[in-house]
C-alpha cells in the first residue's frame, strides 16, 4: 500500500469515525448532562477528520502550523 493509497484509507476511516460518533451522541439521553457530553463528543470526535483533512490539503510542513 503506498502514501497515497493509506492517506485515503485514513480519510475514509476518519469520516467513518466521525459519522460514528454522530450515532452515538444522537442516542444520548435528552438530559443537562447528556447535552453537555454530547456537544463535548460531538466537538472532539468530529475534529479528527476535519484536522487530517487540513494536514492533506497543506502544501508543505511549514504551512500546516499557524504563525
Amino acid at each position: 500500500m503506498n502514501t497515497l493509497d493509506q492517506a485515503e484509507a485514513m480519510k475514509l476511516r476518519t469520516k467513518q469515525f466521525a459519522i460514528r460518533i454522530v450515532g452515538v451522541v444522537r442516542s444520548l439521553p435528552r438530559t443537562r448532562e447528556g447535552d453537555v457530553i454530547g456537544r463535548q463528543l460531538l466537538r472532539c470526535g468530529t475534529a479528527v477528520a476535519a484536522n487530517y483533512r487540513a494536514v492533506c490539503r497543506s502544501r508543505s510542513h511549514a504551512g500546516f502550523f499557524p504563525r
